[in-house]
């Protein structure tokens, strides 16, 4: 049986380092991600000069999966993929992980894979900008049927509300996949989706979902509020599962048995990038495999504090999962 599917863009990754100054003098907002074309993409790049890169593929529910098939899971993904090297370099890393991924699509030569530039800051803060090519609109061929009967949950993103064909595949796939059995899982993502986009998160999340993660800010933006507490009362109707993280300060879990709050751990972060996501593939690879929700959040946030103690949203190697796993 599968245990796990995502639904989400397929973007490869591309970390820098860069001063504060670079985010002034580009205007860009600190800590968001905002969407850009093809030719601003190049026009960053360019202006970023000799800095080091480093590239991998990525999206949010991709390194979530990626971190769920990690620690355990049977997963698959589905996406949008371009005959690039982009294209290429993200089926490659997600097939040698184990997860079965959607195949490259035939398309034209001026048509590309999704990239996201990750400008990461000296106090660790990630600003995202992407280009979402080919991504941009998950069309319901890219999801197998058969994965949607057979999956025991399908996870999706709040990225792909940016899109009306990736928010009416979500919703599609979320309805087909409940009428199998599935539990139906979703990230807010960001609060630019929550602005912007919030027709689309607002179809996607239908009549409520079994599992919903989101962080402080995200809450209280979807609230419409300042206060968490009513954020959290406020989404504890649409989800009957919420995870909301608030950064070293852990987590809050609510469910039909109880609520708790669960502590983080102390570390100095690096890289900010991939936190939520890790905390989302970590929290579902143990409710999977049988852990309290709390349990789940505990291990999620020992996972989410050790990725960003270094750069990129995904750890070394598979054995440094299998290793993180092995000492809860």
């Amino acid at each position: 049986m599968l245990d796990l599917l995502g639904i989400g863009n397929a973007i490869v990754d591309t970390d820098v380092e860069i001063e504060e100054s670079f985010l002034q003098d580009e205007s860009l907002p600190k800590g968001q991600m905002t969407l850009i074309d093809s030719v601003r993409m190049a026009e960053l790049v360019g202006h970023l000069g000799r800095r080091t890169m480093r590239r991998c593929s990525g999206g949010s529910a991709a390194n979530t999966i990626y971190a769920a098939q990690a620690f355990g899971l049977n997963t698959s993904y589905a996406c949008q993929l371009a005959d690039d090297e982009n294209g290429h370099h993200f089926f490659r890393e997600m097939q040698d992980a184990g997860i079965v991924t959607s195949q490259i699509s035939a398309m034209s030569d001026e048509q590309r894979s999704g990239q996201c530039l990750v400008l990461i800051t000296p106090d660790a803060q990630r600003t995202m900008c992407t280009d979402l090519g080919v991504s941009k609109d998950v069309g319901q061929a890219v999801v197998n049927d058969g994965d949607l009967r057979a999956a025991r949950c399908v996870y999706i993103e709040g990225y792909l509300s940016a899109s009306e064909l990736s928010s009416q595949t979500a919703a599609r796939s979320a309805a087909l996949a409940r009428d199998s059995g599935a539990q139906i899982a979703l990230t807010l993502s960001d609060i630019s989706m929550i602005e912007f986009c919030r027709d689309g998160l607002t179809a996607m999340l239908g009549n409520g979902v079994d599992v919903l993660f989101c962080n402080a800010d995200e809450a209280t933006a979807w609230a419409k509020t300042d206060r968490l507490d009513v954020a959290i009362s406020e989404l504890k109707d649409i989800a009957k599962e919420l995870y909301v993280t608030l950064g070293s300060d852990g987590a809050e879990v609510c469910n039909l048995q109880g609520r708790w709050q669960v502590g983080g751990e102390s570390i100095i972060p690096v890289d900010t990038n991939g936190a939520g996501d890790m905390f989302a593939g970590a929290c579902l690879a143990a409710r999977l495999q049988g852990a309290e929700a709390a349990d789940a959040a505990r291990f999620a946030n020992r996972a989410a504090a050790r990725v960003i103690t270094q750069f990129g949203a995904r750890l070394p190697s598979l054995a440094d999962y299998q290793q993180l796993s092995a000492t809860t």
